[in-house]
């Protein structure tokens, strides 16, 4: 199968290195999941790497600050992958990213009810719903916040813009 080769970075104002190592893997080079065979490739390959320590973050929640253990990875790669073949009801897949499909350290997993242009095509694409990583996760909400457009936006709107 044709494998697609996307570049998907966050568009955050910032530029270069972060000094966070899960922030710099973040702003890397991903490869769309395109098929529901490759995602199942995907799975197993992170069950057999199961015990190397995977966290598990749900974006807008605390950054979890241990790795998962192997049987709560298994549980979450089950329901996650339930929750995505029933949500996101096309043949194909296309909603999952990971910086290398042979040897994964990072999975983007977005949610089927938020995708907005997830390629990367749009100035500030949605973020995932869920993470998989084996470096500790950083807060992505507060480290990649709205626009300063969207924020002024939001100022006006509860009277907080006065100058």
């Amino acid at each position: 199968m044709r494998r697609r080769k996307e570049k998907h970075e966050m568009a955050t104002g910032h530029t270069g290195e972060t000094g966070d190592p899960f922030l710099s893997a973040w702003k890397g080079s991903f490869t769309g999941i395109l098929r529901w065979p490759q995602l199942e490739a995907l799975w197993a390959r992170v069950r057999a790497r199961a015990h190397e320590g995977w966290y598990v973050y749900a974006v807008g929640e605390a950054p979890p600050a241990t790795p998962a253990e192997p049987a709560e990875l298994d549980t979450f790669l089950t329901e996650i992958d339930s929750l995505l073949r029933r949500e996101h009801a096309e043949d194909y897949c296309g909603i999952v990213y990971a910086d290398d499909p042979e040897h994964p350290t990072l999975i983007k997993i977005y949610d089927p009810n938020n995708l907005g242009m997830v390629c990367g095509s749009s100035a500030q694409p949605p973020l995932p719903g869920w993470v998989l990583s084996t470096l500790p996760p950083s807060d992505l909400r507060a480290a990649m916040p709205p626009p300063a457009g969207r924020r002024r936006w939001w100022r006006r709107v509860f009277g907080r813009d006065r100058a």
